[in-house]
């Protein structure tokens, strides 16, 4: 591979093609293209977290501080870290259509990609934008990610200490990360970087662990 899924603008032609995936319980028809994050398939980390997130996300109920409205996991907006062709958006957004979804990528191929995979099965609960768009004062009830691993452990804390303080108290962060891929390390800096956020392993498939932080 002569270029990066993490690259803002990846070289060659943009050549979109038609593969079919199980999201949400049912076959779709997506598009994906060269340049972007497993172009081919389905991840098997993918696949592990969204395995996963009913099981997680009907247990781990979100709630507010006294003084604010309560919410609950079918309420509050769901955001997709380093979004690809859009498999974690998508899954939650066709799970949750009365929720918003914000899918963000540095990458424009994976943006609009998305887009394009959004309006094909019919969804307009999902918001794509680039990370620096999202709106400054917009916070999250869930934050749902494959993180881009090899970007570096210095570009990945940066990332999450971008993202995860958004979310709202009760809110829940759910990483998937290869063990081989340094899982361990990651729930240990996630532990002692952020005093307000409690992190487990919640689940774990094929080398995959999904790491889960809650806000306090």
């Amino acid at each position: 591979m002569n270029q990066h899924y993490f690259s803002e603008a990846p070289a060659g032609d943009f050549t979109p093609r038609e593969i079919q995936v199980e999201l949400a319980g049912a076959t779709r028809s997506v598009l994906t293209a060269g340049g972007v994050f497993s172009p081919e398939h389905l991840d098997q980390g993918t696949a592990t977290l969204l395995a996963a997130l009913p099981d997680l996300t009907e247990l781990d109920i979100v709630r507010a501080p006294a003084d604010e409205a309560p919410v609950d996991g079918s309420a509050g907006a769901i955001l997709d870290v380093g979004c690809g062709w859009g498999p974690i958006a998508l899954a939650a957004a066709l799970d949750h259509r009365d929720r918003e979804v914000w899918a963000i990528d540095v990458n424009e191929r994976s943006r609009e990609l998305t887009r394009r995979n959004a309006e094909r099965l019919g969804l307009t609960n999902v918001r794509v934008a680039a990370p620096e768009d999202v709106p400054a004062d917009l916070a999250f009830a869930e934050i749902r990610s494959n993180p881009p691993i090899r970007v570096g452990k210095e570009v990945l804390h940066g990332i999450l200490e971008q993202w995860l303080p958004r979310l709202i108290p009760g809110g829940a962060a759910y990483l998937v990360v290869a063990k081989h891929l340094g899982a361990d390390s990651l729930q240990k800096w996630i532990a002692t970087s952020f005093d307000d956020l409690e992190v487990d392993r919640a689940a774990r498939k094929k080398g995959f662990h999904v790491l889960r932080a809650v806000r306090d």
